[in-house]
């Protein structure tokens, strides 16, 4: 049934601390892909470790029994869901001030783990944007730093720690978010950086964090007229297919940011965003904040299928790989047993890890377990 396959293409927000009966239908009759959790979804450790226990026993009741992607913002500093107890992090920024490849290794390994323990499997995590724009606020200390070297330095390393944490990394905003003004949540940024500069300089660390083995890299609402006059990089089957998978050869899951930023609602409606969404490249599509939205899309894209302008061989292609990906990455799709998971976002270490970044001070015994060399 298509609506099946399309369902498994979106990832939705849900409206508070547990899921509405509501939500509950609409996922498993949908066969929706996964969800993204926000700071109004987790209140304390004990009901983040229910919810996300009872997101996926949804699997049990969908048709693939594909486990879901739980998602979050988790990159330290200022974009950080999870607060106390869990272990509070310092800002990418401070990654590079310190330049020490291990120490990112490390932090992104330890934050991972903490997710990995409440059965979130996904980090909408490196920012790998590259500061060009000092003015810019919405990226600042998100990123690690205004020299293009250092940050692909640190991607590979933050890209390998959340690995090795069984979490799956995300790099964002591709093509890169750093030399912007304007915030994408608010209005379209528009950037005059031709192809030869952001093959220079801003695709560089997406493309160190592809040799990485990064699985997943989320598209950023920002128009690019020099590459394509026409559509933002989310919607782009230019920046997707031509600069994406063609000149950085990456062969991954590819995510849109959130398709509720008005950078794209002030110009189209939600179904002429998620048809152009899935007709550019993208494999999931991301609605975070907006109820109504997902809903609408998903009739939208199910009668876009029938009648064009969308290919069913191709959606059917794109399911097939989100459900193969799920078998090879997904392991272990439920949560620890809660004790454990406490332990674990409890950890003295992490706290030792988190202070380290802040301070810059540490030494060598802070690695003795770690299979990174200093």
């Amino acid at each position: 049934m298509i609506q099946s396959v399309i369902g498994q293409h979106l990832m939705i927000g849900l409206s508070g601390p547990s899921v509405t009966a509501e939500e509950k239908n609409f996922i498993i009759e949908n066969n929706i892909g996964g969800v993204v959790l926000f700071s109004r979804n987790t209140k304390d450790p004990k009901q983040l470790h229910e919810l996300c226990t009872e997101i996926q026993s949804f699997r049990h009741l969908m048709p693939d029994k594909a486990p879901l992607f739980i998602g979050i913002d988790m990159e330290g500093g200022r974009v950080a869901r999870l607060k106390d107890p869990f272990t509070i992090w310092p800002p990418l920024k401070k990654i590079g001030d310190i330049d020490n490849p291990t120490l990112s290794f490390h932090f992104s390994q330890c934050l991972g783990a903490e997710l990995n323990a409440f059965g979130i499997n996904l980090d909408f995590a490196p920012c790998v944007d590259v500061l060009t724009n000092p003015q810019n606020i919405v990226i600042g200390d998100r990123s690690v730093g205004t020299d293009f070297n250092l940050v692909v330095k640190h991607a590979s390393a933050l890209v390998r720690g959340l690995l090795k944490s069984h979490v799956i990394a995300c790099v964002k905003h591709f093509p890169g978010h750093g030399n912007t003004l304007l915030d994408s949540h608010e209005a379209l940024p528009i950037e005059n950086l031709d192809i030869t500069r952001l093959e220079q300089i801003e695709l560089q660390p997406f493309k160190k964090s592809f040799r990485s083995r990064v699985e997943m890299c989320m598209m950023s609402h920002i128009l690019y007229p020099q590459v394509d006059p026409d559509y933002p990089a989310s919607l782009s089957e230019i920046m997707i297919q031509k600069v994406l998978r063609g000149n950085c050869r990456y062969r991954g899951l590819i995510i849109t940011d959130d398709l509720g930023m008005k950078a794209l609602t002030n110009q189209y409606s939600t179904e002429e965003i998620a048809i152009q969404a899935l007709k550019a490249g993208n494999d999931i599509l991301l609605y975070c904040n907006e109820p109504g939205a997902p809903m609408r899309a998903l009739d939208a894209l199910v009668d876009a299928s029938a009648n064009g302008p969308l290919n069913k061989e191709l959606l059917e292609v794109g399911y097939k790989k989100i459900l193969q990906f799920k078998l090879d990455k997904i392991k272990n799709p439920d949560p620890m047993p809660f004790d454990k998971a406490l332990e674990v976002i409890s950890s003295e270490h992490h706290k030792k890890v988190s202070q380290a970044i802040a301070t810059g001070v540490f030494s060598e015994e802070l690695f003795k377990d770690s299979e990174e060399e200093i």
